[in-house]
């Protein structure tokens, strides 16, 4: 394969440690020539029926699209595929970032593991060759030191990252896979799947470029849709607010989700606009790979009693709604550390949200009680309550261990 793929697709089985390469023909990649398609493919093909998603038989697969990787505009995106611990049905996640970008420059349209390990091991890949190395001492650390320790062991600032936290390695069921600590493959519990097979990380580097047919047309092509791309109001709103442009609108409509969805009305609504957010929490604005709209908010609080890291990127609009309105709390400094804490230990942070309102529904209505709080007041609005929940989701401690089940 000369062109757009490299024609090595890596297989991994964790129980034996041994991997191999297949070279799928042309007529393969002509057919399943998308990262969604290609890992649906072998989840279908190789995911017998009634397979336990937990088991060492389900697939954990990543694939990077055609166009990851090229200098085309706004186009690093890789998908992961896996048969869901949440819900028993597929599960696919795609994530932004840089990763998906580097294990095709590493030399590989994808990777499919299956298996598990019986210790904690993370993956190293580095222009074609494939190591195994021992995570003992990364299982329990969050993604902002695991990040740190390996590219220390491996002396390479570059190599790009994905991994679970400890929500993942504790099998939290929507806990989500993370790369350079902000872009997220959320949803469905992808890092419990990871955290079952005790797979920590897999850190990848590649120096390899890409291959295209017609380089000059692609260059010619680029420029002009990264200008048209520039122009549109859209990506000047999604620059400037961030998809929390819509919390206005929607606070005036009466359809910003509150209080478990219970209501449209949230009357501390202006406390979660884009302009409010702009002007109290947001440090600066980064982007993806070969993506000029830069519209990743990056956050950071530094007051004596509560402090975000910008570390790990910022909340946006669907985060502010599960954890902010929807928990009835409008406090973006809290919102912004609940952010950071499921950043850190890889839970999902809509499905966070959503499963603490369900719960402080319950307790409000009498179905949860002081005793099953362990003498925590789940109230709607309580926002220290929400950031204790979330550590004892991420660690199955107390009503933790329940709601780490997730809502359904």
């Amino acid at each position: 394969m000369s062109y757009g793929y490299i024609g090595n697709i890596l297989h991994l089985d964790l129980s034996s440690k041994k991997h191999w390469i297949e070279h799928p023909p042309e007529t393969f990649y002509r057919t399943y020539w998308g990262g969604r398609a290609l890992a649906l493919y072998y989840m279908l093909r190789e995911i017998k029926p009634h397979t336990d998603p937990l088991s060492p038989d389900n697939l954990l697969i990543f694939a990077p699209g055609i166009l990851t990787g090229t200098p085309a505009p706004a186009m690093p995106r890789y998908t992961v595929c896996a048969k869901s611990p949440l819900t028993g049905a597929q599960a696919e996640a795609e994530a932004g970032g840089w990763w998906g970008s580097e294990l095709k420059k590493a030399g590989f349209d994808a990777l499919i593991i299956k298996g598990s390990s019986s210790t904690p091991v993370y993956l190293w890949i580095k222009d074609g060759k494939i190591e195994i190395k021992d995570a003992t001492h990364l299982w329990g650390r969050n993604t902002g030191e695991t990040q740190r320790i390996i590219r220390e062991e491996l002396a390479d600032d570059k190599i790009r990252i994905v991994q679970i936290g400890p929500a993942g390695e504790n099998q939290v069921l929507f806990a989500n896979i993370v790369n350079e600590l902000k872009h997220f493959n959320g949803r469905n519990g992808l890092g419990a799947v990871m955290g079952s097979k005790k797979l920590k990380a897999i850190a990848v580097r590649g120096t390899k470029p890409l291959k295209i047919y017609h380089q000059e047309k692609i260059k010619e092509i680029t420029k002009q849709i990264t200008q048209r791309i520039i122009d549109n109001p859209l990506s000047r709103d999604l620059r400037n607010l961030g998809t929390l442009g819509v919390v206005r609108p929607f606070c005036e409509a009466g359809c910003l989700p509150s209080y478990n969805w219970t209501t449209g009305y949230f009357k501390e609504g202006k406390n979660l606009t884009a302009e409010t957010y702009n002007k109290t929490i947001l440090k600066e604005t980064k982007g993806c790979y070969a993506c000029p709209i830069r519209c990743k908010r990056v956050v950071e609080v530094n007051e004596p009693d509560l402090k975000v890291d910008p570390t790990y990127g910022g909340p946006e609009y669907e985060t502010v709604a599960s954890l902010g309105s929807i928990c009835g709390i409008s406090d973006l400094k809290y919102i912004a550390k609940a952010n950071e804490l499921c950043n850190k230990y890889t839970m999902d942070t809509i499905s966070t949200g959503m499963t603490i309102a369900f719960a402080m529904q319950c307790y409000e209505e009498g179905i949860l009680t002081k005793e099953d709080t362990e003498g925590l007041e789940l109230t709607f609005g309580n926002k220290e309550a929400l950031l204790i929940l979330i550590e004892k989701i991420a660690h199955r401690e107390g009503l933790g261990d329940l709601l780490a089940e997730g809502s359904y």
